[in-house]
């Protein structure tokens, strides 16, 4: 079929074998790939309530239509399983080789099964599979085990890989590629981990299958080139996403000392400006012509290629305001293989717990050198760092004395590089991430603050996150693309029902893509709740520190705000009243219907009363 290779490739690690599995055409139009075709199949086939690092998890690679095509910032892959750090559905994506190099070898995902016996690299050449000794790298940093891969197999293979982090079963460890890629936030290197796959190395020969490649071919380049002037025009690469910090504090959006915080003066020494002004290199994702990697060199020498969020998560939100001592953190977060959004989460609040009383220990907000000792307790999970390695809300709990009222999670996710004190819809987006609190389901903060009225909680904000779910996180997590072009330089999202035509030979339009999305996001939804019955609304509520009179800043555009609890209970409802969800935030049984999920909604009704 055009526009999909049409097979699975399915690997047990316990028993060393593989076998490709076909797929049909409906198949592929009802899911279309990468997070779609992940979710469905862990669905499908996870039995409910099974440990996430037991060999019954599985880990799935996938890819979409236009992946690896071409064209502006197709170079991305789904990493996806059940998640060790929610127990929920937990996926990411990253910029790797491994997007065109799945396709050309004639696999749409890898479905990888069981746990093999000794630490393992999983290499796939068009047919072939092998499973192979992964000693040699065991217990190395993913910047020495892209380096030991690339000298075997050379840069043009796809590569994905953990550190000690993964090994170790860090709950929010992730996988890695190219010199800075990183995904899979809950924790999908912990997967890979507890599977010991230390690597997965793809190559492949194959053409891609495309209804028009010679016409698709012609359109990629051309828009290839058009992003690229438009970005050399509107500059945006010069700062890439750090360029969004002065503005997060300029109006009070900024994590400060574990998010208590909402600005500082010294923020500008980290922001964008200086970022650029210490460029030592930088790097992209393939077929990308608005490249973000911007590398720096850490207090050590090293190049740390940074971006807003770990700049303010491992910065301002641990009172740190000197960019190599930054960049230091995000170096040893990388290497490691941790998330760095749930890394600063989690020292941040470890610090907070500190200074509050609620446990002991020498981590002092400020003192980096403390932070980068933590950091490797955390990924060899000794001393304190293997209770850290569980996240904020396992640390909370462990505390007690009132932390988890100040553990910046939901889900058990730690939260995106911005603080809704007194932005309800963004604090919204967060709620209802269906992976826990990531900003790249609905990024609603710039259209919250700078369009509408900031202290709204109207039905308007809650449909907002509705539009932008659809597009963020169900056309762009399946087809599947970078957000960026359209994000950040204004292309249209008009152009990709145009690449996907192209590819597939149909005539759809973006509407076409709206009921998939949402069935993509009900899947997930009806995930959560085999997975824990008794699920409620209040899941989807963030932070009870944002709602704490309190916690609100004392000077500044904010002074003596905060999140209210009743206003922000109806905007949720609102979001659930235009999803077709009811009042626990569970699809409806006619929803389920409406979107072609019969057949979920009869066995969903075996876990909890569908009205």
């Amino acid at each position: 079929m055009d526009g999909w290779t049409g097979q699975f490739l399915r690997v047990d690690l316990t028993s060393r074998t593989h076998r490709v599995e076909t797929f049909t055409e409906e198949f592929a139009y009802r899911w279309i790939g990468g997070r779609g075709f992940a979710v469905k199949i862990l669905y499908d086939e996870l039995p409910p309530r099974i440990d996430p690092l037991g060999p019954e998890n599985k880990l799935i690679v996938a890819v979409g239509p236009i992946s690896g095509i071409p064209a502006p910032n197709t170079g991305k892959t789904v990493v996806a399983a059940k998640s060790p750090l929610t127990g929920g559905y937990g996926d990411g994506n990253l910029g790797t080789r491994v997007t065109d190099q799945l396709r050309k070898a004639g696999y749409d995902a890898i479905i990888i099964e069981g746990r093999a016996a000794q630490p393992t690299i999983l290499s796939i050449d068009d047919d072939t599979v092998e499973f192979l000794p992964a000693d040699e790298i065991w217990g190395t940093g993913t910047m020495a085990t892209n380096e030991w891969i690339w000298a075997r197999y050379g840069k043009g293979a796809g590569v994905l890989t953990i550190g000690q982090a993964g090994e170790n079963m860090v709950h929010y460890a992730t996988v890695r590629s190219l010199e800075g890629r990183s995904g899979g936030r809950p924790g999908m290197g912990a997967v890979m981990g507890s599977k010991l796959l230390k690597a997965i190395v793809v190559r492949g020969s194959k053409p891609i299958p495309q209804a028009f490649p010679a016409k698709m071919k012609e359109l990629g380049r051309d828009d290839l080139r058009e992003v690229h002037r438009i970005d050399k025009e509107l500059a945006w690469s010069v700062q890439g996403t750090t360029g969004v910090l002065p503005w997060c504090n300029e109006v009070a959006a900024l994590p400060v000392h574990n998010f208590r915080g909402t600005h500082h003066p010294d923020a500008w020494q980290v922001d964008g400006e200086r970022v650029n002004l210490a460029r030592a290199a930088l790097y992209g994702c393939p077929n990308c012509t608005m490249r973000c990697g911007i590398a720096v060199l850490d207090d050590e020498g090293r190049e740390s290629e940074v971006d807003y969020e770990p700049v303010g998560l491992l910065g301002p939100n641990l009172d740190l305001f000197n960019l190599p001592e930054v960049a230091s953190l995000n170096f040893l977060c990388d290497d490691y293989g941790l998330d760095t959004i749930c890394a600063g989460g989690v020292l941040g609040f470890y610090a907070d717990a500190i200074e509050r009383g609620a446990t002991q220990g020498d981590i002092r907000f400020g003192e980096v050198d403390g932070f980068k000792r933590l950091l490797g307790l955390i990924a060899r999970r000794e001393g304190i760092g293997d209770l850290l390695a569980n996240g904020t809300r396992a640390a909370a709990r462990a505390f007690g004395h009132g932390s988890e009222d100040y553990a910046m999670q939901v889900k058990g996710m730690e939260i995106s590089a911005y603080n809704c004190k007194f932005i309800p819809g963004m604090a919204l987006a967060f709620g209802v991430s269906p992976i826990g609190a990531h900003h790249k389901e609905s990024w609603i903060i710039t259209y919250e603050v700078n369009q509408t009225p900031r202290e709204s909680y109207g039905r308007d904000k809650a449909q907002k996150i509705v539009d932008l779910q659809r597009i963020r996180g169900g056309l762009f997590e399946s087809i599947i693309t970078c957000r960026f072009p359209w994000v950040e330089l204004g292309w249209g999202v008009e152009h990709y029902p145009v690449y996907f035509n192209t590819i597939t030979g149909k005539d759809w339009t973006l509407e076409d893509f709206w009921p998939i999305s949402d069935r993509i996001y009900a899947v997930m939804k009806l995930f959560w709740l085999r997975e824990f019955p008794d699920t409620d609304r209040y899941a989807d509520y963030p932070p009870a520190a944002w709602f704490d009179p309190a916690n609100a800043d004392t000077e500044g555009i904010i002074a003596g705000k905060h999140l209210e609890y009743d206003k922000y209970d109806s905007l949720l409802q609102h979001y659930y009243d235009i999803r077709g969800y009811d009042r626990r935030g569970i699809p409806t049984r006619t929803t389920l219907e409406q979107l072609g999920l019969g057949a979920e909604a009869a066995a969903a009704e075996a876990w909890a009363t569908l009205t």
